[in-house]
């Protein structure tokens, strides 16, 4: 077991001394946003502090020997900070985003190959130059462009270059209440706006901008998606080889996805630190039983080291591989340096670099579960391992197999929660069986790639892959399928999340290390956690709100009554899958909504009019001619969804109602016009699709 204690990690990770003041900074700077003056001068400060203090009397300096570590500890936290800074497109100069105007056009350079939309194409481009009033400014930066579906942008290709005469728009959320936040997913990638191209609003170049390397691997990926497509045929068993050999996912159907999600084992088809782990063990053995490196330790780990680059530029250099051959490069290189290196600070280092380069890495859900996983492995692993002991070899392989699933998934619950809401129960059995047929499937398909020059062999050995994944697929479906093997929709906060970890700590401390004050810690957290779920749920069970969802072309409203909820609107937002799990349901595990009756206690509905505790609710989606009345209905709200033929002038004369809602499902320039009628007759309006969900707490 890797040793547990602190005061072991620190003095064996000195990595770790760097690492934490460098995400302190990155996480002042985030939330913070020091100007770049600040962080200059305060870091010149430190700087000149340390210098000063380096030319005191050795007495002196031993004495106050903290006081270095501190003034060093503020440099590294200063330059987290300016790293965070500095990677943030928005503070350079160049940024197309201080260019946009009507009048000016961009030229970009489309970064990587196109992605098929239902209804258009989407791609991330670079711009290279704005062009403002005839003349041209250089610019740099990352935005999204959705081209129309046409002749035209279907053969658009990596490097090509276009003139976008359009305004960009600014990425929004939908401002659903606990819908996932686009906006800042995007934003921690550098891209802060998009826009949807027709065919008149933008012109191809004839000059090209690319890049060999990165050509060079969009190419690989082309070809080794040929090749698999070419051998395998079109089908779900092509789809998850694709995806698990180089995270090629654009064909992957989403009901067997979710089935890999359920089952525990959806980072066997996403191509992470797992893939480099079972290639690093692969090329551990063969290269030790190779006659030409088995006798040469130093030689065997840098050829080990070149093939896993090798594996991670084959599957096109993804983000979250490049992130786990750093981390095994670190650790090999612990290993090949230092043979008392510890994996801590092997670890740390890693971090350490790939932060400095990106320190938006920080918030990256793959990262932070990919350090948690192997932290589980090297703390709790073996101790897991020697629980029980099996004579027989298969029997002990499979238990060792099932402790490292067990420690990784020890480590990674309580983010799993908090991200994804949901914990699968037979994660265990699911990997036990996954892990070695992915294993095979990998090693099939990378000989597959081998052999495929030679059709015949290659013909005879994709039926052998072909029918592992078929195996795999439906052992997936068949865990799937068990009733109660997946703990669903489950609200965690960040306060729970932080008080689940420290939990998990103080009582595996405890535990190893038989420190009967790390137990009365872990009680304690335990007993607080427990209190902050009770006073949620008693909150939660009082809860009363009305939200008007903000979903493109499509009406939906919701009244929330305790954890009861009602539904009103169109049938297709509840049935269709994709709609309901990216709008309806992230909402209905936050406010820990479980039942839907025909009717609330509070809520009275007659026709078009819903009456919920003290609001007076008018919804109207189709056209109606109203004849001024003496007795004007009172209401509290009126939403107007479908896009009906109506106007505010002549529905106050029928109704006694100063806030008016309009909803996603009707068109931008309709509410425009209605907005524009609000605002002559002094009342208030609320344009869902513009500002978001409408929410009303009552």
């Amino acid at each position: 077991m890797g040793n547990f204690s602190p005061n072991y990690i620190w003095k064996k990770a000195p990595f770790l001394r760097l690492l934490i003041p460098v995400i302190l900074g990155i996480l002042f700077q985030f939330y913070l946003n020091f100007s770049f003056s600040f962080i200059v001068i305060s870091g010149l400060t430190f700087v000149i502090l340390f210098i000063t203090f380096s030319f005191l009397p050795e007495a002196i300096r031993f004495k106050f020997k903290l006081i270095q570590g501190f003034l060093i500890a503020g440099f590294l936290l200063l330059l987290g900070s300016f790293l965070t800074w500095q990677k943030d497109i928005r503070n350079h100069s160049g940024w197309y985003g201080n260019y946009i105007q009507e009048k000016n056009f961009i030229v970009a350079t489309i970064s990587e190959p196109l992605q098929e939309k239902a209804k258009s194409y989407k791609a991330t481009v670079n711009a290279d130059m704005v062009i403002s009033n005839g003349k041209e400014e250089k610019a740099n930066g990352k935005f999204l462009i959705y081209f129309q579906k046409d002749s035209a942008a279907e053969n658009l290709k990596y490097g090509d270059r276009v003139i976008v005469n359009k305004l960009l728009s600014p990425i929004r959320n939908s401002g659903n209440p606990a819908a996932f936040d686009y906006k800042q997913y995007c934003a921690f990638r550098q891209i802060y706006h998009q826009s949807y191209l027709k065919e008149n609003e933008w012109v191809l170049l004839p000059q090209r901008n690319r890049n060999i390397f990165t050509a060079f691997i969009f190419f690989t990926r082309e070809k080794v998606v040929s090749i698999l497509q070419k051998y395998l045929g079109e089908n779900d068993e092509s789809a998850i080889a694709k995806a698990l050999l180089i995270g090629y996912k654009v064909d992957l159907d989403k009901d067997l996805v979710q089935a890999y999600s359920n089952a525990g084992v959806v980072h066997i088809i996403a191509i992470s630190g797992l893939h480099i782990g079972i290639i690093y063990t692969i090329l551990l053995w063969f290269f030790s039983v190779l006659p030409l490196t088995k006798k040469s330790k130093s030689l065997r780990l840098i050829l080990i080291i070149i093939c896993l680059w090798g594996f991670a530029l084959l599957t096109g250099a993804a983000p979250s591989v490049i992130r786990a051959a750093i981390m095994f490069s670190f650790i090999i290189a612990g290993t090949l340096f230092n043979k008392k290196s510890s994996v801590y600070n092997s670890l740390a280092a890693s971090a350490f670099l790939i932060l400095c380069f990106n320190p938006y890495e920080l918030w990256n859900v793959g990262f932070q579960l990919s350090y948690l996983a192997v932290l589980g492995i090297v703390i709790a692993q073996k101790s897991i391992a020697n629980w029980v002991h099996f004579k027989n070899k298969l029997l002990r392989g499979a238990w060792e197999l099932s402790a490292v699933s067990l420690s990784a998934q020890l480590f990674t619950f309580p983010l799993c929660l908090y991200y994804f809401h949901q914990l699968p129960l037979l994660f265990l059995l699911a990997n036990l069986v996954a892990i070695p047929l992915a294993t095979l499937i990998l090693c099939g398909c990378l000989i597959l790639l081998f052999v495929s020059p030679v059709p015949i062999v290659a013909i005879y050995f994709a039926k052998v892959v072909y029918r592992a994944i078929w195996v795999l697929n439906h052992s997936v479906l068949y865990f799937d399928s068990i009733p109660f093997s997946l703990w669903k929709n489950v609200s965690v906060s960040v306060a729970d999340t932080f008080l689940l970890y420290l939990i998990l700590l103080a009582f595996m401390y405890s535990f190893l290390k038989k420190n009967k004050q790390a137990l009365k810690f872990a009680l304690a957290f335990s007993l607080l956690f427990i209190s902050f779920k009770t006073f949620k749920k008693w909150d939660l069970n009082h809860q009363k709100k009305i939200v008007v969802y903000n979903i493109p072309m499509h009406k939906a409203v919701e009244f929330f009554e305790g954890n009861h909820y009602y539904f009103s609107g169109d049938n297709e937002v509840v049935n269709d899958k994709l709609l309901n799990k990216y709008n309806l349901t992230p909402v209905h595990t936050a406010f820990e909504l479980n039942k839907n009756p025909d009717s609330l206690n509070g809520l009275f509905i007659k026709d078009n009019f819903f009456q919920f505790y003290n609001k007076r609710i008018v919804m109207i989606d189709s056209a109606i001619n109203y004849s001024p009345v003496e007795n004007k209905l009172q209401a509290s709200y009126i939403i107007i969804s479908k896009n009906p033929r109506i106007k505010i002038a002549d529905l106050t004369q029928n109704f006694d109602c100063d806030n008016f809602i309009f909803d996603a499902s009707n068109p931008s320039w309709k509410i425009e016009q209605w907005k524009k009628e609000c605002e002559e007759l002094h009342l208030h309006s609320y344009s869902v699709p513009e500002q978001g969900a409408f929410v009303i707490n009552l």
